[in-house]
């Protein structure tokens, strides 16, 4: 059989992703330092694993609820009601989904119709684009620059809107760039949605406990003028080291909720039980764990900009989030090339900043969630290669 005319052309329009093609390449290597996949290097802490451990043990092997368990959902609010001073309803106001990337899959399919316009900030999370693909949108997309120090503006953001924008997704603390938006930043933005009030926001805030700038994090859910139409993506993956409890949440109001339940309830019916009670000791409890990890990061990051400015590459500095964005405009090499020849010659596994976007290529990511020791002799070994490129050494 023919497969290529049955399968969807939308499917086959979206691209695989690029960060898990240098992933694979790296897995199939002997001895690869991987700094390519945005995963914390650390073990669940101790108490949430033992918290997950004992709801097996008391017979919670069932399915949930739809939306989670209600005690989840009444964590989930206090820990935000803690972090941003904003309360939602914990009976029809958040949504326990499997991973964030769950949600962002949810809000294209419960709010797109064929043809709607959806905004992408980039450079961005790989999956942004490809979910409004999939729901039959049309991605906008919206460049950020350096210069700005990729904080999304208020007039790049004015210049795409149209009447056919449905919403905007928003990713802050940045995966790729570690760009983080402040309260300031924020109500720029604002300032614009506040002129187009059909245009709903999705927030995606899964890095938002790894800022190194704000003891407290910022968000659009703080802005009463704009609260009704703004849904936030989040999840303990990242800040609580628990990717592979496959848990995330959206919280927002019952109006935007409710649809996306629906389709939750059809495609996944109801997330991990075992995770659903994990986090509730995480919400409650987690705070000193995240501060250790966060720290850790942020000594890494020093580590990071220094090894990269050694090296002779430009970075904007990041200020959340675990990943570096340094230039490598003026080597003579693409984003793709690059990031290949170093792992073929230096053994080190990095992403092409086109993976994020058209505007990412001239640039790579560099996560640092990985040991202090492979961190510093992936920069040696980039100080190597960079040195070999300028020299001709490497064709």
């Amino acid at each position: 059989m023919e497969y290529n005319d049955k399968i969807s052309t939308v499917v086959q329009n979206v691209p695989p992703s690029a960060i898990r093609r240098f992933f694979d390449l790296a897995s199939e290597m002997k001895d690869v330092i991987s700094l390519s996949i945005g995963e914390p290097d650390f073990v669940t802490p101790w108490s949430i694993r033992e918290a997950g451990i004992n709801s097996l043990v008391d017979g919670y092997t069932h399915y949930s609820p739809n939306a989670g368990y209600i005690e989840s959902r009444r964590a989930i609010c206090s820990y935000i009601n803690k972090r941003y001073g904003i309360e939602y309803n914990p009976t029809n106001e958040v949504l326990i989904t499997v991973g964030g990337s769950e949600g962002l899959d949810l809000a294209a399919r419960a709010l797109i119709n064929p043809g709607d316009e959806v905004i992408i900030v980039e450079p961005c999370f790989v999956a942004y684009k490809a979910t409004v693909m999939f729901a039959h949108g049309v991605p906008v997309v919206c460049e950020t620059k350096p210069e700005n120090d990729f904080k999304l503006q208020p007039e790049e953001l004015e210049a795409v809107i149209t009447e056919k924008t449905k919403y905007i997704i928003l990713g802050y603390p940045s995966n790729p760039t570690g760009a983080v938006m402040t309260k300031d930043d924020l109500k720029k933005i604002v300032d614009v949605l506040v002129k187009h009030p059909d245009i709903i926001v999705i927030s995606d805030e899964l890095y938002a406990e790894l800022n190194y700038v704000e003891d407290q994090p910022s968000s659009l859910i703080q802005f009463p003028e704009i609260r009704d139409r703004v849904v936030m993506i989040n999840g303990f993956s990242k800040s609580f080291a628990m990717t592979g409890w496959r848990l995330g949440y959206v919280i927002g109001p019952k109006e935007l909720v409710a649809p996306m339940t629906k389709i939750h309830q059809y495609c996944i019916m109801s997330s991990p039980s075992t995770a659903q009670l994990a986090i509730i000791e995480a919400a409650y409890n987690g705070e000193e764990d995240v501060k250790m990890m966060r720290d850790e990061y942020n000594h890494r990051r020093r580590v990071i900009i220094d090894g990269l400015k050694n090296a002779g590459l430009d970075c904007f500095t990041p200020s959340g989030a675990f990943y570096a964005f340094p230039c490598i405009k003026g080597l003579g090499l693409t984003s793709e090339e690059f990031c290949e020849k170093f792992l073929m010659s230096k053994s080190v596994a990095i992403v092409p900043g086109n993976a994020f976007g058209a505007c990412g290529e001239g640039y790579v990511r560099i996560s640092y969630a990985a040991s202090m020791k492979d961190i510093k002799t992936a920069m040696e070994r980039l100080a190597e290669f960079v040195a070999e490129l300028k020299e001709g050494k490497i064709k």
